[in-house]
């Protein structure tokens, strides 16, 4: 794989100690880096594991991800602020509710940038795809910008057989191809709507075992309908 074309030189600096390192940890195969737009910003929609997600998709990635960290990470002191800046992290404050997080992340977006969010909101600890969350088309509709759907498989078995005399595990990535956000952002069927199109192209690209609540595409939209109608409801 190449250096990102656009990545910081810390970025490029701790890709060269990953490709020099990353045997220790895995074997690694990467599908579809050609379907990730090669200028302007973007979104990648990202299953999230128990696994070092954040490191394996920034590695695959040809371009530099940018990842959300809570503020405080950027207060402690100056160095580690440079640090974590430099290696494609920007600040967002927590329990402030999600708009202040929507609109930081949606001005990186509109700058250029390439923004990796993991629309199910938490870690899955079985490895099956959970409700998708709505902010990543949130940001996308805002923006204006596509969403690439990433899946990773095997993940989670990075960390927990470092120490085991097992097999390096075969860690698999796979960029899909680019969504275009449609609809109006203020109307919450229009944005749960796009929601569903991107989990339901990250489960087309995992194994059937792995696609979880998008398992059964047509369950998936009447009950999506369901909770619409109780949400407006209510």
């Amino acid at each position: 794989m190449k250096l990102p074309k656009d990545a910081t030189p810390l970025w490029r600096f701790l890709y060269v100690i990953a490709t020099l390192v990353r045997w220790l940890f895995l074997r690694l195969r990467v599908e579809g880096r050609e379907n990730v737009p090669e200028q302007g910003g973007c979104i990648y929609a990202i299953n999230h594991t128990m696994g070092p997600d954040y490191v394996i998709v920034g590695y695959a990635s040809p371009r530099q991800v940018y990842y959300m960290a809570k503020s405080e990470l950027f207060t402690w002191n100056p160095l580690l602020t440079w640090l974590i800046t430099a290696a494609g992290a920007f600040p967002v404050r927590r329990g402030q509710g999600d708009t202040q997080a929507i609109e930081q992340a949606v001005k990186m977006v509109r700058s250029g940038k390439v923004v990796g969010m993991f629309p199910e909101g938490t870690r899955s600890r079985t490895g099956k795809l959970q409700r998708g969350k709505t902010g990543v088309a949130r940001i996308a509709m805002m923006a204006q910008a596509p969403i690439v759907p990433v899946i990773l498989i095997n993940s989670e078995l990075v960390l927990r057989d470092l120490f085991r005399l097992k097999p390096r595990p075969r860690v698999t990535v796979r960029f899909g191809k680019p969504i275009d956000p449609t609809g109006d952002v203020n109307n919450p069927e229009d944005v749960r709507r796009l929601t569903t199109r991107v989990m339901l192209a990250m489960a087309e690209m995992l194994p059937p075992e792995r696609r979880g609540y998008y398992a059964d595409p047509g369950a998936v939209m009447a009950e999506e309908i369901k909770l619409d109608n109780g949400e407006a409801g209510r």
